[in-house]
């Protein structure tokens, strides 16, 4: 979600891979299974089981957003009017109007209203210059954040979310390392759990006639302007207009992304490097911390579809009915060891 160029290309991958641990064998479905017939990784497309603390998954964090406020144990906000390096058209707030708590969901809210705030965010306010400078922009949305509240190596990690429609919107549920050991964006890394642009928009090229896509990304490699990336992005059938489960699975050398319970992509160390490091699962071998936001326009959005962002639905609203994580308990170290589960 940070530093995006409408033209970037999206790299599509569709791979399989076997874990580390135990022995396994691939079944008549191209499915990877271990000899006690649990899955280690399926293909695209195979359905797995939600976490089984019968097999070892320790649910060690969750938000069931089921109280009054947010809970401020939990998560902060990241307040300015920056633009996240994407010339978003938003100023990211901590008003109950851009982010609360309703009918046990949290609801982030993007409106269209001009507000002036700090144009950088803390990190970039070294100068005094930088630490006074303000920028005005025609939105208002939130940005909340685990940082220095709760992170973690490794993991499962589930969302379940409603996702808003419209030109120029662009939700995501994503990870930014605790701390750079491995140097500024992107050579610490980045983990895109879920983002979407411009969801329900007419698309010729669209099942159904509507932007229906998906992306899980990873960004890695060197310090910006030398960051790279790799990234799959999927079509769903009908409307994501719905509450959806958005998942992956993060252990030592391998993510895998999943939609309802169903893998849509996988990828593997041989995949991601960092110029930081020639560690062999860096920048992914460190603790990440999560982020939900709503970002209205910057390059992605308003460099597809029907291009730059569009005033019509406001304000639009993207609800999170919960976040849950759950680790490896027998395995915190490399977070492989825990089985997967097929459905039956």
């Amino acid at each position: 979600m940070m530093i995006r160029s409408a033209s970037a290309t999206l790299l599509l991958v569709a791979a399989l891979a076997a874990s580390a641990c135990g022995e396994s064998a691939t079944n008549a479905d191209g499915v990877t299974v271990k000899e006690d017939g649990l899955i280690v990784h399926g293909t695209v497309g195979s359905e797995i089981h939600t976490p089984d603390e019968a097999a070892g998954w320790t649910k060690v964090w969750s938000d069931e957003f089921d109280g009054d406020q947010i809970d401020s144990a939990k998560w902060d906000y990241d307040v300015d009017c920056w633009g996240g390096g994407n010339e978003e058209r938003q100023c990211y707030t901590a008003r109950p109007e851009n982010s609360a708590l309703r009918d046990g969901k949290l609801v982030i809210t993007a409106r269209k209203e001009e507000m002036t705030g700090a144009a950088f965010p803390p990190h970039m306010r070294s100068t005094n210059e930088a630490a006074t400078a303000t920028a005005t922009k025609p939105y208002t949305s939130a940005r909340l954040v685990t940082r220095g509240k709760a992170s973690w190596t490794y993991g499962w990690i589930e969302i379940r979310a409603k996702l808003p429609q419209g030109q120029g919107t662009w939700p995501a549920i994503w990870m930014l390392p605790e701390r750079n050991d491995y140097g500024t964006w992107a050579a610490s890394g980045e983990i895109d759990i879920l983002e979407a642009v411009n969801l329900g928009i007419p698309c010729e090229k669209c099942e159904g006639g509507r932007e229906n896509t998906i992306l899980g990304t990873l960004h890695f490699g060197g310090e910006w302007p030398d960051n790279r990336f790799t990234s799959t992005e999927i079509a769903q059938p009908g409307s994501l207009d719905d509450f959806h489960t958005y998942s992956v699975i993060w252990s030592e050398g391998q993510f895998t992304w999943l939609i309802d319970g169903k893998v849509y992509a996988t990828k593997t160390a041989d995949e991601w490097s960092s110029a930081g490091s020639d560690g062999a699962n860096a920048p992914f071998d460190k603790p990440f911390h999560l982020i939900l936001n709503l970002a209205i326009g910057g390059g992605l959005p308003e460099g597809r579809g029907l291009g730059g962002v569009s005033d019509e639905g406001f304000p639009k609203e993207f609800a999170i009915d919960w976040v849950r994580v759950w680790q490896c308990e027998s395995d915190p170290v490399r977070g492989n060891a825990c089985p997967i589960e097929e459905d039956k």
